[in-house]
C-alpha cells in the first residue's frame, strides 16, 4: 500500500497541482495584502474611511437594562467589496497567465508538414501527362 501511495503521490500531475496550490495560496496572500494596504485606502478616500471599514449598521452598540454591553450589528459590505476586488485581481492575473501559456503553446505547435512526396504511380502519371502534352 505504501508503494502504491508513493507512486500516486510522485506522479507529475499531482506534484504540479501541489506546487500550483501552494503558489496560488501565497499569491492570494500577496493580492490580499495589496488590496487591504493600497487599494482599500485609496478607494476609502472617496468615503472618508478605509474601504474595509464601510458598513451598514443595523443596530448600534448599546447597553441593556442590566448594564451589559450589547455589540453592534452591522453589514460589513466594505470587507465584501475588498474580497471582490481581491477576486477580480486574481482572476485577471490568472487569465493573463493562461493567455500567455496558450500563446506559447500555439508557437510551439509545429508548422504544417510539407505535403508528402508523390507516389511512384503519381510520378508515372505525371510523366505520361507531360509526354502527351508534347
Amino acid at each position: 500500500m505504501w508503494k502504491e501511495f508513493k507512486e500516486f503521490a510522485m506522479r507529475g500531475n499531482l506534484v504540479d497541482v501541489a506546487v500550483a496550490f501552494v503558489m496560488g495560496a501565497a499569491f492570494g496572500k500577496v493580492i490580499t495584502t495589496f488590496t487591504t494596504g493600497i487599494v482599500s485606502p485609496l478607494i476609502g478616500l472617496l468615503g472618508g474611511t478605509d474601504l474595509t471599514a464601510w458598513k451598514y449598521v443595523l443596530k448600534a452598540a448599546s447597553t441593556d437594562a442590566a448594564g451589559n454591553e450589547v455589540a453592534e450589528v452591522a453589514i460589513m459590505y466594505g470587507t465584501f467589496l475588498s474580497a471582490v476586488i481581491d477576486f477580480i485581481i486574481v482572476a485577471f492575473v490568472m487569465f493573463m497567465i493562461v493567455k500567455g501559456i496558450n500563446k506559447m503553446k500555439k508557437k510551439e505547435e509545429a508548422a504544417p508538414a510539407a505535403p508528402p512526396a508523390p507516389s511512384a504511380e503519381e510520378k508515372l502519371l505525371a510523366e505520361i501527362r507531360d509526354l502527351l502534352k508534347k
